[in-house]
Formats: structure tokens, C-alpha cells, sequence
């Protein structure tokens, strides 16, 4: 598993979607994960620390695993199929290990609000996570395999691929390798 922080949320000036922006703790690559205007203004709120007068739908879960006795120890992004990621919110019921399937835009602004650590599985990053050239374009990750070889991908999952790299490349990420003031 790999640690991960939210670095930013982007909106593409064309087609107006939405994608959640995490950088690996330890290094320069970053997961685009595509959400919904809903979940990606449910996590803007609360990393800016906006006051509504009524809570969200991630509040109300973040009250009502409170009110249960549980704690959200940590969110894993934890498979990429089919252009879709997963993830799971790992939680302690009173002593016992649970894991709840979500989509990781809910999962992700869950851990915002209950400072939960955020995970992504290798293999998802190897998959999907990219690096910034000097020009702030996108390429691709693949970590070597035991005998230094690359991964190979099929020639449909590099296309299925692709069309994340397109939509990135298309934002606006002069900004992205610099930190981000909502930083500690």
C-alpha cells in the first residue's frame, strides 16, 4: 500500500468534470480519480474549512459511524476495473476489523473529515498513477517488476488509459509540483 494525500481538486475548463488529484507521500507520482460535482464540493468544504449550516451527507455518515462506536482508521483506493476505481473504508467496530465497499470520491471525503490516512494499492498506482515533465504534461507510471523488466500493458488498457491522461493533460496544472497552502 501506498500513503497518499489529497493535493488538489481540478475541473476541466471544457467539459466541465471533475477530478480528485492524490500524490504519493514519498514521491512525485499522482492518481487522477474523476468524481462527481457533489463529492468533489463535499471534500472542497471541508479541506478549506467551510462552515455550512446543515450537514452533508458525508457529516451525517461521519456522525452516525460516531454514534455507533466506530472509528475510520484509513480509506484504501484499492482496485481500478474497467475505467472505475474502488476503494474501502477500513474501520474498528469495537475491537473488530470492518471493511466497507465505497466509491472512492465518498471514501475520500470521509477521511477529510475524520483525518483518516489515505491508501492506494500498487497495482492501482502502477496502473493509473502519473508523473509531471518539465512542461507539466502527464506520462504514465509503470514500477519495474523483480527483475527490473516494466509491466506489461495490453495495447486496450493503454487506451482505456489514455483517456485519463487526455483529461489531465487538458487541466490546468501549472501549480501542481508546488505546494499546496491548505498544507500544514
Amino acid at each position: 500500500m501506498i500513503e497518499a494525500k489529497i493535493h488538489s481538486i481540478r475541473m476541466s475548463l471544457v467539459t466541465q468534470h471533475r477530478v480528485v488529484i492524490l500524490k504519493e507521500v514519498n514521491a512525485e507520482r499522482y492518481l487522477p480519480i474523476w468524481i462527481g460535482a457533489y463529492e468533489a464540493d463535499a471534500i472542497a468544504v471541508e479541506l478549506q474549512d467551510v462552515s455550512i449550516s446543515r450537514p452533508l451527507t458525508h457529516d451525517l455518515l461521519k456522525a452516525v459511524i460516531g454514534e455507533l462506536g466506530a472509528t475510520v482508521q484509513s480509506i484504501l483506493v484499492n482496485d481500478l476495473h474497467d475505467d472505475t476505481f474502488f476503494a474501502r473504508i477500513i474501520m474498528d467496530v469495537n475491537g473488530r476489523y470492518v471493511e466497507v465497499d465505497s466509491r472512492p470520491s465518498d471514501a475520500l471525503a470521509l477521511a477529510v473529515r475524520v483525518k483518516a490516512s489515505i491508501f492506494v494499492d500498487e497495482a492501482v498506482m502502477d496502473k493509473a498513477g502519473v508523473l509531471l515533465d518539465s512542461e507539466g504534461n502527464t506520462t504514465p507510471t509503470t514500477k519495474p517488476g523483480p527483475g527490473g523488466e516494466k509491466p506489461e500493458r495490453s495495447k486496450a488498457e493503454d487506451e482505456k488509459l489514455a483517456v485519463f491522461r487526455d483529461f489531465i493533460n487538458s487541466l490546468d496544472m501549472d501549480d501542481l509540483g508546488k505546494p499546496n497552502p491548505n498544507d500544514e
